[in-house]
Formats: structure tokens, sequence, C-alpha cells
């Protein structure tokens, strides 16, 4: 706020909700969540509010775009308890994630490269029917059988059955969901979490029209980063505020 924050100016509840463009009742909302620190009272019972209330508005309105509204109120909840480790620790769990989802794409995209990059139909796989079985397939991929039925039932891949004699057939499309799902098998990454990137695939069309979903993914990632530093200075302006607070009442 371009206020000193140091000053004695009290505010009302509406004087900080225009401020920020919200309603009285959800900065009272906010007191009563811990997301600000509590206000004084009049002799009256109205609430008073100071630019330091203000200036933990603006650290918990900037934290909400990259932590979300969980972490964001966890945050402000410890810094007002005096708690400041532990929501430093909230924050480092979000940066943790972030780095977790950057990985996640680097190995969505290089496993889609090498599936572009990858071998063709070997010889003496493809049954009447058109296809692949099972237990060529998982050679090929150097995997057992029941690694593929385990994907299978995770809903990874989801091969149909000949109707003449009832066995796992894998289409050109099944192949591609098969030879992804082990790149990223090999990346480290559980099944729980390469369904929904298989998925993705599938409502795509393939691979080639997912690169526009990898780069509006990087773009998502790329602004989340971005938050991250713009909540970290509000909240550091904030903790800034608190000390200096601190200090003048104990000086």
């Amino acid at each position: 706020m371009a206020r000193d924050l140091q000053s004695r100016e009290k505010l009302r509840p509406v004087d900080l909700a225009r401020r920020h463009g919200l309603s009285t009742q959800a900065v009272r909302n906010y007191e009563e969540a811990g997301i600000l620190p509590t206000a004084d009272r009049t002799a009256h019972g109205y609430r008073t509010y100071t630019p330091l209330h203000a200036r933990a508005l603006d650290a918990f309105l900037a934290l909400l775009p990259g932590h979300g509204h969980r972490t964001a109120s966890g945050v402000m909840r410890a810094v007002n308890e005096g708690a400041v480790g532990e929501a430093l620790r909230l924050i480092d769990e979000s940066h943790v994630q972030l780095l977790d989802d950057r990985r996640t794409l680097a190995a969505v995209e290089g496993a889609l490269r090498d599936l572009a990059a990858g071998p063709g139909l070997p010889a003496g796989a493809v049954p009447a029917t058109g296809g692949r079985f099972i237990g060529p397939l998982a050679r090929e991929l150097g995997i057992r059988p029941a690694t593929l039925r385990k994907w299978e039932r995770a809903g990874v891949v989801r091969p149909p059955r000949d109707p003449l004699t009832g066995y796992r057939v894998y289409g050109e499309a099944d192949v591609r969901d098969a030879r992804l799902a082990h790149q990223l098998r090999r990346g480290g990454y559980p099944l729980a979490r390469i369904a929904p990137v298989l998925e993705q695939v599938r409502s795509a069309g393939g691979p080639e029209p997912l690169e526009a979903t990898l780069r509006d993914w990087q773009d998502r990632v790329d602004a989340r980063g971005r938050a991250l530093l713009a909540g970290a200075a509000e909240l550091e302006a904030y903790l800034r505020a608190r000390d200096g607070q601190r200090r003048k009442a104990t000086a």
C-alpha cells in the first residue's frame, strides 16, 4: 500500500473492502478465518483495521493465484499466529509441486518425441484381425504381459477383444498408448498420473494434436511460477511490516 504502514490510520471494514474490490462481509470472513490479524474494536463494538491489515490482505490475494485458497489461507494463518516457519514450509510445498509439474511436462514431451521416433510394427506381430496380440507387444516393450494387464486395469491402455477368440488385440492407437505409458513408467511416474495423460492423447486425437495442449500446459506452469514470485514479494512486505510494528511496540 502507498500509505505508511506504521501510521495510526484507522480503517473501517468498508475501507479495506473498497481498496481490494471485496465485500465487507468477505473482509470480516477473512479475519474470522485468521487470514487477517484480529481487529481492534471501538467502544460500540465496531471493527477498526489498520494499514497492516491492508498489507495482510494484499499478501493473501497475491498468494491465491499461485498457491490456491487452502494453502494461501494456511500461510496467512501461520504468519498471524507467529509460526513463520510453518508458513515457509507450506510455500516450499507449492514450489515442490510446481517443480514436479515441470518434470512431468518434460517427461511427457520426451516420451512423445521417443514415440514419434520409435520402431514400427515388427514382423509376425499382426493377428489376422489386424492389430497386435499382448505377447508380441509385451516382448517389444521389454515387459511382461501381466504388466500390460495391470495397465489395462488402471485405465492406461484399453485394447478391445477379438470377437471370435476373446483375445486382446492392440490396434495402432493402443500400441501408441502402451509405448507412451512405457516411456513414462521408465521415468518413474505412477499409473495414476499416466492415465490422465493418455486420456488427453486420446481426446486430442493423437500425439500431434496434443502439442497445443502441451504448449498450454507449459504456459500455465510458467504463469504459476510468476504467481508464486508475486505472492512471495507481497508476503515478504507483510512480514517486514509486522516486524517493524513489533520493534516499535517493544522500543
